[in-house]
């Protein structure tokens, strides 16, 4: 029946999740291109709506990297003649956003490479005596540590080693401190990175966008709109964490471990993933290296730089790239040309592509003709304000989850809610705040979020912790972006 050994009949070949999204794709451009675009739509519109569509296959499915598909994506919208040029094709990759990321990433591998992120991690955290105190000092480390390094994955791996130490020194097993310290490190964790807008693809995309559709906004306007909510829903998902497992504030440290508080700086030494010490990057009470020196420099001097340009106008990609430029020249040497080889060109690319083919979509008037299918298919007339911005938070929402990136989901999500805020007369500047609160919040899958991908793969978590203490953020983020939008931001704006 099954034919010979080593043999499966047609039936029994898997069909994976790359080759549906390759077959969707292109059924999506097939259809785009061969039949009659409706009353609503140009046949512009509708090739750029295709091309938004296969897109979005492309990038939920990964049959190819990011790079092809949003190569492939630009390419197309010129090509199928959705816009006049190629020039026009790739508006979206001379964004200052695209720029702006990539001398974040250049600075935040840079901050790594020297190990200096260890270095502060180690500095930062003290051990206390207790499980609970322990995962206060984590919560409030990777906090400090979001100051000077964007990423949040980066920031999860420098802690993986401390939190397993600690976990190791306490004995955990039953006290719950290692689930805790790991949904710290990959749910709580991104939410910090929310608050500066230098502090992550989220934040950064958040930024550009209210920049393009609302209204300016500075550096030092987001830290005054986005600081206290983000530090109040940290603070509130850290507690969670602990609450969520019951950490232990009784237990003590393993007496078999010889660890006291005062020996902290000497009992977490930071390793490899193979539990290997990790040499020359500032054990004990060594003095910072030179090149930790200068990097820490550089980083001071690009955020001054962001406060300084917020008063008198300078562009906020500035100092990013003279900072960048700083690190490269000879005298320096630390930021190198295997350093940007290595740097995430998927995201970077799909964050160009998206923004082109929106570009695309709005001048050929594909998104007016989307919003007024939305429009006639939810009956938002009916509802309240409230509960016309609880519809599209939950549609922000539902896009988040398909994606395994925040930054991604909000360049897809957050155009088309604001496009239906404006045609009900919503505050944008404080929805566009709210879905980043929200979705940057949101970790259903363990894919979402790439902290938390290194959280399970290092650590005790399992399917249902990622999800179930995922709705908890989810549900403490609109809590608190409900809050700021009723008390704190009409204050400040």
């Amino acid at each position: 029946m099954g034919g010979r050994d080593g043999e499966r009949s047609p039936r029994e070949i898997p069909v994976s999740q790359e080759t549906i999204g390759l077959v969707a794709a292109a059924a999506v451009l097939v259809v785009g291109t061969t039949l009659d675009p409706p009353p609503s739509l140009s046949v512009e519109g509708q090739r750029a709506l295709a091309v938004f569509l296969s897109a979005l296959a492309l990038w939920l499915t990964r049959p190819v990297p990011y790079v092809v598909s949003s190569l492939c994506s630009v390419t197309l919208l010129f090509a199928l003649g959705a816009v006049d040029s190629f020039d026009a094709a790739t508006t979206g990759f001379t964004s200052t956003l695209v720029f702006f990321l990539l001398a974040l990433l250049l600075l935040a591998d840079a901050t790594t490479s020297v190990g200096l992120d260890r270095r502060l991690a180690r500095r930062l955290l003290s051990v206390d005596s207790t499980p609970r105190r322990a995962l206060q000092s984590v919560a409030g480390s990777v906090l400090a540590l979001a100051l000077v390094m964007p990423s949040a994955m980066a920031r999860a791996v420098t802690f993986v080693p401390v939190v397993k130490r600690l976990a190791g020194a306490f004995g955990s097993g039953d006290d719950g401190f290692e689930r805790a310290a790991f949904l710290v490190l990959g749910h709580v964790n991104p939410i910090a990175s929310m608050a500066l807008m230098t502090g992550g693809g989220m934040a950064l995309v958040t930024s550009e966008i209210v920049a393009r559709s609302v209204r300016p906004i500075t550096w030092v306007d987001w830290a005054v709109l986005m600081i206290p909510p983000t530090l109040v829903l940290y603070g509130l998902a850290a507690v969670a964490a602990g609450l969520f497992v019951r950490v232990d504030g009784e237990a003590t440290l393993d007496a078999a471990e010889g660890l006291r508080p005062d020996e902290a700086d000497d009992a977490i030494p930071p390793t490899t993933d193979d539990g290997s010490r990790l040499e020359a990057d500032g054990d004990g009470p060594a003095a910072l290296t030179r090149d930790q020196r200068l990097v820490g420099l550089v980083l001071c001097g690009a955020i001054a730089g962001w406060i300084a340009g917020s008063f008198v106008g300078l562009p906020t990609v500035l100092p990013a790239v003279a900072a960048v430029t700083a690190l490269s020249v000879p005298p320096a040497g630390v930021i190198t040309a295997e350093d940007i080889a290595d740097v995430n060109w998927g995201i970077v690319f799909l964050i160009g592509a998206m923004l082109s083919i929106l570009d695309a979509m709005e001048t050929t008037g594909a998104i007016r003709a989307v919003i007024d299918v939305l429009t006639r298919w939810l009956p938002l007339e009916a509802l309240a304000g409230w509960q016309v911005v609880a519809v599209l938070i939950a549609l922000a929402v539902v896009i988040r989850v398909l994606f395994s990136t925040g930054s991604a989901a909000i360049v897809v999500a957050l155009p088309i809610v604001l496009e239906l805020a404006a045609v009900f007369e919503i505050n944008r500047l404080f929805l566009a705040l709210t879905v980043l609160l929200v979705v940057g919040s949101t970790t259903i899958l363990p894919f979402n979020t790439t902290a938390v991908l290194v959280s399970m793969d290092r650590g005790p978590l399992s399917h249902r912790d990622v999800a179930a203490f995922g709705l908890v953020t989810m549900l403490l983020s609109a809590a608190v972006a409900a809050l700021s939008w009723l008390i704190y931001w009409p204050l400040v704006t």
